[in-house]
């Protein structure tokens, strides 16, 4: 597939900001000075880091052939790339997975492992949130700098390790999602969600993602007020027409991008998949325009030597540029 990198960066760069200053001009407001202009490239992956015993890929030997593949996106967002606090857990292999994923990248800013649930306040009193084994799978990978990942748990889960409930064992894990302030360049600040949303598809499953979004909409307009914003990752949210759930799941995401002014990547720009789950949405705040001009399926990039995916969700990167206007 090549270079991840836009070929023609610049020109892209200024396109943006043409396109802005157009759209200003036609609004008949007063365009402003554009005063900084860059671009990134952005992964959304969801690596499949669970347990080689029950995971439906290979992570034991895929993880470490993700890493390098890795390194040439400018900022890296996980999802399944579980860290571990449970010592029990020092037996299984896949304690090891989210060293083995960094193992061979060279971003200097990088999330930490998950402090467990004390910290974020469960106490597995809550019938619907039980105790989890593992923290949320939620990774950043950035060449730029970031002030630190502030996480937050679901309030709710549903399905355990036995999954004749119907459930898809979501509260094993402490999911939910991550924030981390970017900073590209001076005075150019994006705050930046990784998410991971519940994965089952029973009546409780879909009123827990509807609360999920709701509980991220509500923290964006809290936290991020104001702010140019890009959420990303595994929303679970079954939105192509003719999918099962599209029905009740369209509606969801919806309202998310309603509620945070938030523009699905797929609207900006021309996809394979609209309706995947691996999603991501921007917005603009701050003085900061952001753009996307690309979004790519890696699926030619993400593979073994055999042409085999190294995980059972595709990664998807999104080419963004910025400007900040005077």
């Amino acid at each position: 597939m090549g270079d991840p990198l836009p070929r023609t960066l610049g020109a892209l760069i200024r396109r943006s900001a043409l396109a802005v200053a157009l759209t200003v001009a036609v609004s008949g407001l007063t365009a402003c000075e554009p005063v900084a202009e860059g671009g990134f490239s952005l992964l959304t992956y969801n690596v499949a880091g669970l347990p080689q015993e029950i995971s439906p890929v290979t992570p034991g030997t895929n993880i470490p052939l993700i890493s390098p593949k890795l390194e040439p996106y400018d900022v890296v967002v996980t999802q399944e790339d579980f860290d571990w606090w449970i010592p029990e857990l020092d037996v299984l292999d896949f304690a090891e997975y989210h060293t083995r994923l960094r193992a061979q990248t060279t971003h200097p800013w990088a999330t930490g492992q998950h402090p467990g649930p004390a910290a974020v306040g469960i106490d597995g009193s809550d019938p619907e949130r039980p105790m989890p084994l593992v923290g949320d799978g939620n990774g950043i990978l950035s060449r730029f700098p970031f002030d630190g990942a502030d996480r937050v748990p679901w309030e709710h889960c549903f399905g355990s390790a036995d999954t004749s409930d119907g459930g898809a064992a979501d509260c094993l894990a402490m999911k939910g999602f991550a924030r981390a302030r970017l900073t590209l360049a001076d005075g150019v600040e994006v705050d930046l969600y990784t998410v991971h949303a519940e994965a089952g598809r029973t009546a409780a499953d879909t009123r827990m993602i509807a609360e999920d979004f709701d509980l991220l909409a509500g923290y964006i307009a809290t936290h991020s007020a104001g702010r140019a914003v890009i959420v990303a990752g595994d929303t679970n949210l079954h939105t192509r027409p003719g999918h099962v759930m599209e029905p009740v799941h369209a509606p969801i995401w919806t309202a998310f991008l309603a509620d945070t002014g938030l523009v699905d990547v797929c609207v900006a720009v021309e996809c394979q998949d609209p309706g995947g789950i691996d999603k991501v949405a921007f917005r603009n705040g701050g003085g900061v325009t952001l753009a996307a001009h690309e979004r790519r399926l890696e699926t030619d990039v993400f593979v073994d030597s055999e042409g085999r995916a190294l995980s059972d969700h595709p990664p998807v990167s999104v080419e963004f540029t910025w400007t900040l206007w005077a």
